[in-house]
């Protein structure tokens, strides 16, 4: 039985809200101790290595170990910090992040303890919206928590996060309306019973790659995990953290990748229906707690998919990913979104031949995809003149500019006096 309307919420009582509210942190917060571990062995898979494999069976315990250890080490605080912000900021990170799962759906309407409810705390008109909205406060405990340390370097990674966050969750804003444009609404519940017959992520592929590329920049992971370059910020936004306000931190970035998991899962991949069109064979594949399966299976897809990532792909630079968040990926997003409209608009009105307008489209989607792939011209780099040296102890450079290739072999003047072996 699925949720087919938004009266089906507010009517819980209030031990039954309880229960569902300790359920989420409680999944959460295992979800996250399972996904460390889970990073850890298949990276470790990947570079022939071990990984955890002491602690528990197959080193299960190991991210709990690690976890008891970070908050017994001693908690540090700068000389130089603003300390109530200092303290808040990674709560402001970690809070939000739990807030988003209120209104995923994590199943349809089953029997809990003897009251019928659907699997999922909430939901509203503009549950999308709320998720995006309450996401993005969790900016301001990056961008806080580097500003309050006293430190440049903490400073410089929240100021890149900000603005990381903010040009690729434009992206991911684009690449929802297209979801709503189909759904004929923002709520998460109507969203997935819209998918019942065919998944948004097929009928809407474009839409898909560009929430895929923008949840990773939303996120921080590698390759885009630009904030926490150890190269040239040291730690990022938490180079000054330590014991249990790095831990929330730490909590906040997996969280955060289990919610953007969930989202894609809800709005592009059928939710908690069954994949593969299982329940065409199986009627009883969406009913009762099965779902549960499924929706958690498509969940870790996508955080395989982060750690595929982050064990294969370089780090990029800062400019160039920068650049493609707001050259390419917004106006890639801008172009779908007018095509969305306009074969929408005709599905629902008729009066023009649909196969012209896909044709149309794809004539226009193949000259972007050139226009892309058109490198810019490189400005060429203005040749730097030797510069006398200063008054700094620096020996001028070379004539001819800098020596290439192996060194000359030294020669040294002897006398005919000198002993050059034997013995002495």
């Amino acid at each position: 039985m699925a949720t087919d309307s938004l009266g089906a919420f507010g009517n819980d009582v209030w031990w039954i809200i309880g229960i569902k509210t300790l359920l989420i942190f409680l999944v959460l917060v295992l979800l996250t101790l399972f996904n460390i571990w889970w990073e850890r062995r298949v990276v470790a898979r990947m570079q022939h290595r071990i990984g955890p494999n002491v602690n528990g069976p197959f080193g299960l315990l190991q991210s709990l170990a690690d976890g008891v250890k970070l908050a017994l080490k001693e908690d540090v605080t700068p000389t130089a910090a603003d300390r109530v912000v200092f303290v808040l900021a990674p709560i402001l990170a970690t809070v939000p992040a739990f807030v988003t799962f209120a209104v995923i759906p994590f199943g349809p309407t089953v029997n809990f303890f003897g009251e019928e409810t659907p699997l999922q705390l909430t939901d509203m008109p503009v549950a999308v919206l709320f998720v995006m909205a309450i996401a993005s406060i969790g900016i301001y405990g990056i961008v806080l928590g580097g500003w309050s340390s006293g430190s440049t370097y903490s400073l410089l990674g929240g100021l890149r996060s900000s603005a990381q966050m903010i040009s690729y969750e434009v992206a991911m804003g684009l690449a929802l309306v297209a979801v709503f444009l189909y759904a004929g609404s923002m709520s998460t519940s109507e969203i997935v019973d819209a998918q019942e017959d065919l998944w948004f992520g097929l009928i809407l592929a474009p839409s898909f790659v560009i929430y895929v590329i923008s949840m990773i920049g939303e996120t921080n992971r590698a390759p885009f995990d630009l904030p926490e370059a150890e190269g040239e910020l040291v730690g990022g936004f938490h180079t000054e953290y330590s014991s249990l306000k790095f831990a929330l931190f730490f909590l906040a970035e997996y969280i955060n990748m289990a919610t953007v998991s969930a989202l894609a899962t809800t709005l592009f991949l059928g939710g908690w229906r069954a994949p593969f069109w299982i329940d065409q064979v199986w009627a009883g594949a969406n009913e009762g707690y099965w779902p549960l399966l499924w929706f958690f299976g498509k969940v870790l897809f996508f955080i395989f998919f982060f750690i595929w990532l982050r064990g294969t792909l370089p780090r990029l630079r800062y400019d160039q990913f920068m650049a493609f968040g707001w050259k390419r990926l917004i106006p890639i997003a801008l172009v779908w979104i007018v095509a969305v409209s306009t074969i929408r608009a005709i599905s629902l009105e008729g009066g023009v031949d649909r196969r012209w307008v896909l044709i149309g489209i794809g004539v226009l989607a193949v000259l972007f995809l050139v226009l892309f792939f058109v490198g810019e011209d490189k400005e060429e780099e203005p040749e730097v003149e030797a510069q006398a040296p200063t008054g700094f102890p620096v020996p001028p450079m070379p004539v001819g500019g800098p020596a290439r290739g192996a060194a000359q072999p030294l020669a040294f003047r002897t006398s005919s006096s000198t002993v050059t072996g034997g013995e002495g």
